[in-house]
């Protein structure tokens, strides 16, 4: 039997933070993967490979400089599979070997193999071989991650009919591909392979698509996608899904409508992967979904076993997942920290991308908060039309009592990096004030957020 302060189930960012919190706090520290490599989903299957793949399409196909160039403008003419998994594989390689020195630096002992509770203390990790491992520890994190949900109707066959992961694996780019599921990991898939000039069919049983994110944004992102010839197919529910003798794929809806393409890409969202974690035996239970639910310091019910990352849920991203497993190790081990999860922005990798802060403009109307809103358009920026951005939205919105901002709403080019102006004055409680008096460096997208404001301030005063 192994002995431990720390076991952590899981190698992705909620399992290497929580891990490399408690080496940090002087614990020993066990961290158990299943797979050979460390990195979990986000390294493997997730976040990497897909947000790599993304940049490498941009890049091949000239998407960034087709505002100036013309739609025709390619950097390569005939892009390949190979061509994207050759930069693919590259970064996952690094970043596999940055995640690996981390580990070693800070003294967590990696082992590999698949755990099993024994009881609420101790896991038995079995490897490849069938030789098993005891492991006991004072405190246990799972951060498993999760697994694409594969509906029991639909015919995988890991070629034409795919979910997310296997899309890693596909053998030629599609000239046409159906996309059922309209959340992230469907929209951020259908729009890459858009920019290949793939001819889309993104298809939802919802009649809205990404309901978390404001409206404004929403509208402006859809805009986007159809006059690209991207088809939604938005509140139609699929009926079956059949294999056609010439290796295309048919999806018939309810509605009787029929789509044909060359693959079909199934993203009905994930499930929790703690089957096999024996978790009856530690007085643990998931939910239909295979999640966990957690108190806010990522307690499960059992209070020395903690659960953080996609496992427990919304937003399973890798960056509050990381920041959830820092935490669940400082209060694992008494050790004061402090987060602030309302804050934390959301990022979705489509193209063009969209990124949150704060509030909506929906939950402010339920909530019954006086509010106005300050909207700038990207391409109207001076870098918009340096780079001849052709969309794009920022979106702020503030307190009618105090100006004090509340949210902060952007999809357009560099989304993801803008947001985090607006993050850090609604965490630290700024105001309209705040930009309508700073100085943003020019040509920037930052200053964007300097014409929002200006657009609010105009309606403020009135």
């Amino acid at each position: 039997m192994e002995q431990f302060d720390l076991l952590v189930i899981g190698s992705g960012p909620g399992g290497q933070r929580a891990a490399i919190q408690a080496a940090k706090l002087g614990k020993s520290v066990g961290l158990v993967e299943q797979r050979q490599i460390v990195g979990g989903v986000t390294a493997h299957t997730g976040t990497i490979p897909s947000k790599t793949l993304r940049e490498a399409v941009l890049y091949l196909c000239g998407w960034r400089e087709r505002g100036i160039y013309g739609r025709g403008h390619r950097v390569k003419d005939q892009i390949t599979v190979d061509d994207l998994f050759q930069r693919l594989h590259l970064t996952i390689r690094q970043e596999i070997e940055v995640i690996q020195h981390q580990l070693k630096r800070n003294n967590v002992r990696v082992i590999t193999g698949q755990a099993e509770f024994r009881d609420a203390n101790s896991l038995r990790v079995t490897d490849a071989r069938g030789r098993s491992l005891d492991c006991r520890a004072g405190a246990i994190v799972i951060a498993t991650g999760t697994v694409p949900h594969r509906p029991a109707r639909i015919p995988f066959d890991g070629e034409s009919i795919i979910d997310s992961d296997g899309l890693l694996s596909i053998r030629q780019l599609p000239r046409t591909m159906t996309v059922i599921g309209a959340g992230v990991i469907g929209v951020e898939y259908a729009t890459i392979f858009s920019a290949l000039d793939t001819r889309i069919t993104l298809v939802d049983s919802r009649d809205a698509m990404l309901d978390f994110v404001d409206t404004d944004i929403v509208d402006e992102f859809r805009h986007d996608l159809r006059s690209r010839g991207i088809q939604l197919r938005l509140g139609e529910a699929l009926e079956r899904v059949e294999r056609v003798a010439d290796g295309s794929v048919l999806t018939v809806l309810k509605s009787g409508r029929r789509i044909h393409g060359d693959l079909l890409m199934v993203a009905a969202g994930r499930i929790g992967a703690t089957a096999g974690l024996g978790l009856e035996r530690a007085g643990l239970a998931a939910d239909d979904r295979g999640r966990l639910l957690v108190d806010a310091h990522y307690r499960t019910s059992v209070p020395h076993i903690y659960a953080v990352g996609d496992v427990i849920g919304f937003p399973a991203l890798a960056s509050t997942s990381a920041e959830q497993g820092r935490m669940a190790a400082c209060h694992a081990f008494g050790v004061a920290a402090h987060s602030t999860p309302e804050n934390f922005p959301l990022g979705i990798y489509a193209v063009p991308e969209i990124s949150l802060v704060g509030r909506t403009e929906q939950q402010l109307r339920r909530e019954g908060i006086p509010y106005e809103a300050g909207i700038a358009r990207l391409q109207e920026t001076a870098r918009g039309q340096i780079q001849g951005v052709q969309s794009g939205l920022l979106k702020l919105l503030f307190s009618l009592e105090d100006h004090r901002l509340l949210g902060a709403h952007i999809v357009g080019e560099g989304a993801t990096e803008l947001i985090h102006i607006g993050q850090a004055v609604l965490a630290h409680g700024g105001r309209l004030e705040y930009f309508v008096g700073s100085v943003f460096n020019y040509p920037t997208f930052a200053e964007a957020y300097k014409v929002a404001a200006l657009d609010a301030w105009n309606r403020v005063r009135v």
